[in-house]
């Protein structure tokens, strides 16, 4: 039997300049490699840019299109009146307005004023949208009733939507609904639209962007099922073909391609070294050719690595973990700490563009 074949993009560098024909775009965006990861049935080789149109580009019809998809720009996408370009990473700002977040415990609950004007504090600091999200996912968190998710985040939308750009994040349909009639621009679903068999029918209808998240088995939660606990094979493969699956899921259901972002769902049903390959491998689903989201702020997986450090002690390894993203093409950035990761891009810009003018 065949085996399917992956590209991940390797040998970043600093600039193109003087290396035409050498290195390739990866996604449009402020990053160059120079060669490929050829990942087949397992084994791995290293082919330069300079080699695949000779060779692989030519001679494999699956390789030339996910190179096709790799270095292909991303379109812009469409926030109500905010469009944003998707050549450099962005910052989304998350926002809970739950009782048990693992986060800010909730302090958010019961306030929808303080929540909004959180929200435009983030805003302020250099978050191009805000994540509002209503139901708790961290491990062994219970289910909230979409009534009571309903309550908890119209209100904040309401608020919120007339002036920035607002993502939905939750699983539900019927809360999707809400907030879109409150004005939301886009949906984050943790399920990849798996959960709710209405939601997808709610994103194609409304034609706002929306995020698919990778998890081990949606239907029965965010961290549901016992994959995660046994581990997978290959994470970052199965991760890929997961996510590509739902895509094309996505599309037949109305759903235009330039508008579906992924995410890899790091910390969500997998053990510390799944979370790891992912990390290490994220360039590999810019070959799905959608943009890609990054949330791993605060996560479990800062903790492992730090000496059991706390949610509250985790900015530098959740910097750490933004920059990795950045290095990786990463569109969107999902964190806490929106004032801290945009000064961190900020100084990550400054030193690509001083590359990119040969300085």
């Amino acid at each position: 039997m065949t085996q399917k074949l992956y590209l991940l993009p390797t040998q970043f560098v600093d600039s193109p300049i003087g290396r035409d024909g050498a290195v390739a775009r990866l996604a449009g965006g402020m990053q160059w490699f120079a060669a490929y990861d050829v990942i087949e049935g397992g084994a791995r080789r290293t082919l330069s840019i300079a080699d695949f149109a000779a060779t692989l580009g030519v001679s494999d019809a699956r390789a030339a299109a996910l190179h096709a998809a790799i270095t292909a720009p991303r379109a812009p996408i469409t926030l109500g009146e905010r469009v944003l370009r998707l050549d450099q990473p962005h910052v989304v700002g998350i926002l809970n307005v739950t009782p048990d977040s693992f986060s800010d415990g909730g302090k958010l609950e019961d306030d929808p004023q303080a929540a909004a004007e959180a929200g435009f504090d983030m805003i302020a600091a250099g978050a191009a949208l805000i994540d509002l999200g209503g139901e708790s996912t961290r491990p062994g968190a219970a289910l909230v009733w979409e009534g009571d998710e309903i309550k908890r985040i119209a209100p904040v939308v309401e608020r919120l939507a007339r002036a920035a750009p607002v993502s939905i994040d939750t699983r539900k349909a019927a809360v999707m609904e809400a907030a879109l009639e409150r004005g939301a621009h886009m949906v984050n679903d943790v399920s990849a639209l798996v959960w709710d068999s209405r939601s997808a029918e709610v994103v194609a209808k409304a034609g706002v962007p929306v995020v698919l998240m990778h998890s081990p088995d949606p239907a029965k939660g965010p961290h549901g099922g016992a994959r995660g606990g046994k581990g997978y094979a290959d994470p970052l493969i199965e991760t890929f073909d997961w996510l590509a699956a739902r895509v094309e899921a996505a599309v037949m259901a109305g759903i235009d391609r330039a508008k579906i972002i992924v995410d890899p769902g790091i910390g969500f049903g997998k053990a510390l070294s799944d979370n790891l390959a992912l990390l290490g491998g994220l360039a590999l689903f810019h070959g799905l050719g959608c943009p890609i989201m990054l949330g791993a702020s605060r996560k479990r997986i800062i903790g492992a690595l730090s000496n059991e450090a706390p949610v509250g002690d985790r900015l530098g390894g959740s910097l750490a973990l933004a920059l990795k993203g950045a290095e990786a093409g990463v569109q969107m950035l999902r964190v806490h700490d929106v004032a801290e990761t945009v000064q961190a891009l900020r100084v990550w810009r400054g030193m690509r563009d001083a590359a990119l003018v040969g300085h």
